[in-house]
């Protein structure tokens, strides 16, 4: 089972009247770094470790601080809030800008990563029979790879009996 970490900025809030009595700009407004809505994928599988980059530039330094830690438990499948949150795969967090905070839903995706040889003629098909299988929550087709998004883990040979017929490399 593999884990990807999806970062989505649910709200920004502001506090005008600490940024009134506190701040040098006492007019700063809204966090301009980040839009509600926004979200961020990190991964780290087939050669790519958006964790060890910080997003490749898309987080800011100070909402990094305080969420990386729960994005890097999400991606080793760790439980990201055991008992605080009602899915322990969910985390609500916030940043440490006391007078315009952005908050955050991380959570962690689980998902199987597939090698299938020739497989790019055939995704419609294979799509609709993994999609078929319980607890699956999405296909994705990568360049050299299919990802099988579920919501708990699945033997491998489910996979391999509901694909047969398709050559099948490796299941990570």
């Amino acid at each position: 089972m593999q884990h990807k970490c999806k970062v989505t900025v649910l709200r920004k809030e502001l506090f005008k009247d600490l940024q009134q009595k506190y701040l040098a700009d006492p007019n700063s407004g809204v966090c301009p770094f980040y839009k509600e809505g926004q979200e961020f994928i990190f991964e780290r599988y087939a050669g790519r470790d958006d964790f060890w980059t910080e997003g490749n530039g898309t987080q800011c330094s100070e909402a990094w601080d305080c969420i990386s830690r729960y994005i890097y438990t999400a991606l080793q499948g760790g439980s990201i809030m055991r008992n605080w949150t009602s899915n322990e795969k969910i985390m609500i967090a916030c940043c440490n800008d006391g007078t315009r905070p952005v908050i955050f839903k991380i959570e962690r995706i689980d998902y199987k990563a597939i090698y299938i040889t020739n497989f790019s003629e055939h995704k419609e098909d294979i799509s609709n029979k993994l999609k078929s299988l319980k607890d699956v929550i999405g296909v994705e087709f990568k360049e050299n790879f299919n990802e099988l998004i579920v919501d708990r883990e699945i033997d491998d040979s489910v996979i391999v009996d509901t694909l047969v017929g398709y050559n099948i490399e490796k299941i990570d």
